[in-house]
């Protein structure tokens, strides 16, 4: 996979703005040797780097996406906020206002649709990229069923491996195929691609139907609710996610769970079913990488699988 953008990498980083031309579209970039990852002396000039190199796999998936911006203008120990407006925006970034009834307003998300307007989120500190689960202009369409999968402790990253595998047999008892991406923290998430007609409440009411049956047939190791007084060394499939309003993080977008930086990145089955080691399922930009220049996007059949709910 070629290097997108070369004059992005920043390899020694440098206090002083830079001044580049991105796909015909002029960005001024700051702070690239702030460092964003302290136990891995990670610069914003090094996510930036990860960003433009990683923006051919990564930007199908954000394509017609209204996009919430995870935005840390101090690194990962500073604090964080949820940016879902999009101000401030060169004119050339892409809108998507969506109406939304909680708020009885409309919202204008950013959609990333270019590595220019990539590049100029991670500019504004959006370390993680966290699109919308609809395409413009159908936002009522969910083109995907996802189910999150978060242990609470002492169950982990293994645990979680281990219910993204039944999961994926018994979507597939309704003829389902699924993929799967860790969270890039404790957790795995998977991927139903549905690219037919369906509203976000059946979605919604078919994973929770799909997570309360996991919980009750293994009542140890599964629950479907999210309170916290129940999940000890239980695995949370969180259903709430196959939401109009709500965003997931999307696979290759770094995140900032972690002092060191880590990815959203695909898993084979295969993968999740070997791992001994919660480090064989933690990826890291270069590992990610790496793995796009050997073999291509694994998580691609997402954007293209057509199927649809079962009695759909």
């Amino acid at each position: 996979m070629a290097d997108p953008v070369p004059a992005v990498r920043t390899r020694t980083p440098t206090a002083e703005p830079a001044e580049l031309l991105v796909d015909g579209r002029r960005l001024r970039l700051t702070g690239l040797d702030e460092v964003l990852y302290p136990a891995a002396g990670f610069t914003k000039g090094q996510a930036l780097d990860y960003y433009a190199r990683v923006a051919p796999a990564l930007l199908p998936h954000l394509a017609g996406r209204p996009m919430t911006l995870k935005r840390y203008p101090h690194g990962v120990r500073g604090p964080h906020f949820y940016d879902k407006h999009c101000r401030g925006a060169p004119p050339w970034v892409e809108l998507a206002p969506v109406w939304s009834e909680r708020r009885g307003e409309e919202i204008t998300f950013c959609r990333l649709e270019d590595r220019a307007s990539l590049l100029w989120s991670v500019d504004q500190g959006n370390l993680e990229m966290h699109p919308l689960l609809s395409v413009a202009p159908d936002y009522d369409t969910p083109t995907a069923l996802v189910f999150d999968l978060d242990p609470g402790a002492p169950a982990g990253l293994l645990e979680a491996a281990g219910v993204a595998l039944l999961l994926r047999e018994m979507l597939r008892g309704v003829g389902l195929e699924s993929w799967a991406k860790s969270s890039g923290s404790a957790g795995v998430q998977v991927y139903a691609p549905l690219n037919s007609p369906v509203g976000f409440a059946e979605t919604k009411a078919f994973a929770r139907s799909v997570a309360e049956v996991l919980e009750r047939r293994l009542p140890e190791r599964v629950v479907a609710r999210t309170d916290k007084r129940v999940r000890g060394g239980r695995v949370l499939v969180d259903w709430g996610q196959n939401d109009r309003h709500k965003s997931t993080v999307a696979a290759y977008s770094l995140r900032a769970k972690r002092p060191f930086p880590t990815v959203s990145a695909p898993l084979s089955w295969g993968e999740l079913a070997a791992a001994r080691d919660e480090s064989a399922l933690l990826l890291g930009p270069e590992q990610v990488l790496r793995r796009l220049e050997a073999d291509g996007d694994p998580f691609a059949p997402v954007l293209s699988r057509a199927q649809r709910l079962p009695g759909g």
